[in-house]
């Protein structure tokens, strides 16, 4: 998909209306997440701008050890499995954990981490239609929730974290 389609929510080939939309969406987060990353080195990525905050590489971690959560409770109908949980665990608490766990790795390293799980929810998605997008279960605190809300978070998610990125990326490639 061209950088310019990405301006475009609409049907995409393999997927449903409703989720074709929502995979425009995604689409769209992602490609603004890795403009945002584009070209950092490994001291960029681990850069800490005071002692609580997170790094870009755990942040891009944590985007995905979210997105692998959503995969589990919305494609199988579960929380983490405790192997899930030891591989993405630092990610998901973000904190002490990734300052210490979330360190030294290239940017191909969180970029193909990020494309194997997007690989994922795109295969998932594919196999759905939309009527699964109006299913229901509950949220924290019993609230009711659809797939669509869970999804539509993911990428809210995400762009959320882009922010904090970017905000990061101008401290990190100003102090190296």
């Amino acid at each position: 998909m061209s950088e310019r389609d990405n301006l475009l929510i609409g049907d995409i080939p393999g997927f449903t209306p409703q989720i074709g939309r929502l995979v425009s969406m995604m689409n769209y987060v992602r490609s603004t997440t890795l403009a945002a990353v584009a070209g950092l080195t490994v001291d960029q990525l681990d850069y800490l701008c005071d002692a609580g905050s997170n790094s870009i590489g755990a942040l891009l971690s944590h985007i995905a050890a979210a997105e692998v959560g959503y995969q589990a409770a919305t494609f199988d109908s579960r929380d983490l499995d405790g192997e899930e949980k030891k591989q993405w665990g630092a990610a998901l608490e973000l904190g002490d954990r990734a300052r210490r766990e979330i360190r030294g790795n290239e940017l191909d390293y969180y970029l193909s981490r990020l494309k194997q799980v997007r690989d994922r929810t795109l295969t998932e998605l594919a196999m759905r239609d939309d009527r699964w997008l109006d299913e229901q279960t509950s949220f924290g605190g019993g609230q009711r929730v659809n797939n669509h809300f869970k999804w539509f978070h993911v990428f809210g998610h995400e762009l959320n974290h882009r922010g904090q990125i970017r905000w990061l990326r101008r401290r990190a490639t100003s102090s190296s």
